[in-house]
């Protein structure tokens, strides 16, 4: 029974400490593959405040160099040289419970949804722990999914039919261009506010993934859920957890699918037709690339350190120490041998940087 919603204080409105850009942190470490070198500059925020001060410092640093936003290292492939800007990692942890004040809505006491916001450097176990607590549904398709919520919703992920943007009611972002000093006061007043029709979701994509949105930094997520029954939720959820563990390589580091799943309007009919009984909605249908890559025969190829899983072809393990460079050229390999056998272009789903 969930008889009362447990609210968070919400600490991304306050500023809590002092933040400082650090020089040549390396990016091994927050990187679910164990790959990558050093970012030139690192600056950790974990609310808005913090995000703010960071970009009055930035300010006096560069004008000219990149920014790129890091949330738990997942669905990323990080160069052995790292990266000659600022790394901004996003620890925005926080959930509230939105109330009829918040929300300007007079009935979401008689309602069955429940809308909460959510920083978007919370991890989606954590979120998914929360919404089982408060019997929250909605969610129970990404059990075991790893990464943050602004990652997901960041590349629209999905799994078992469902995607994040089914749940999102409202996404809040700031530029991170760059903000002076002077104009640093302004930047509460620069945050964007898209309801989920603006974000422009598509399969793994979105608008702060392929579109205006992209130097955009994501800061937290109102999504709209369902009330539900704790002991149904968590049964999904450790369903999904469990197919997880099962299926794919978690004993060893990797970074999730590499591929996209394949629209089957790009399968060749022959092949459509010999693989017809692997063909599933997700949330449309598609033929799942780990299939195709099961019948061309790649589990278990290798380059370097880096292998294509005999557990789940779609995922490429750093089974050895392997390198930035290993696994570019796995992929490359494995786009190229797809190709000249079936004519069917793969689309990466990881972002290279």
């Amino acid at each position: 029974m969930c008889s009362k919603l447990i609210a968070k204080t919400p600490e991304f409105l306050y500023n809590t400490r002092m933040v400082s850009i650090q020089k040549d942190v390396s990016l091994k470490d927050f990187s679910n593959y164990k790959i990558g070198g050093p970012a030139k500059y690192f600056l950790e925020v974990s609310n808005l405040d913090e995000l703010i001060e960071g970009f009055i410092q930035w300010e006096k640093i560069s004008k000219a160099l990149p920014i790129f936003v890091l949330g738990a290292g997942t669905n990323l492939l990080i160069g052995d040289r790292g990266f000659g800007g600022l790394v901004i990692h996003n620890k925005i942890k926080d959930i509230k419970i939105l109330s009829e004040k918040d929300t300007k809505s007079q009935r979401i006491k008689e309602s069955k949804s429940q809308r909460i916001r959510v920083g978007a450097g919370v991890l989606m176990e954590d979120l998914l722990n929360f919404c089982v607590q408060n019997c929250l549904s909605g969610l129970e398709w990404a059990g075991g999914l790893p990464g943050t919520v602004g990652g997901a919703v960041r590349g629209n992920a999905g799994a078992f039919g469902g995607e994040i943007k089914d749940g999102v009611y409202q996404v809040e972002s700031v530029s991170t261009y760059e903000v002076s000093e002077a104009a640093a006061s302004q930047v509460r007043k620069q945050v964007r506010k898209r309801k989920n029709s603006e974000c422009k979701f598509r399969y793994r994509s979105s608008i702060f993934k392929d579109g205006e949105g992209k130097n955009e930094i994501i800061i937290s997520v109102e999504l709209k859920l369902q009330k539900g029954d704790k002991d149904l939720i968590t049964k999904q959820i450790e369903e999904k957890i469990e197919y997880r563990k099962n299926r794919h390589p978690l004993e060893y580091p990797n970074i999730g699918s590499i591929f996209k799943n394949i629209f089957i309007e790009k399968v060749p009919q022959k092949l459509l037709e010999q693989l017809k009984d692997s063909i599933k909605d997700d949330p449309f249908p598609i033929l799942p690339t780990a299939k195709l890559l099961a019948v061309a025969g790649l589990k278990g190829k290798k380059v370097g350190g880096a292998m294509v899983s005999q557990k789940h072809p779609n995922f490429i393990v750093n089974l050895d120490n392997a390198t930035f460079r290993d696994v570019l050229d796995l992929i490359r390999e494995v786009k190229s041998l797809i190709y000249k056998k079936y004519q069917i272009e793969l689309e990466e789903e990881i972002t290279v940087f």
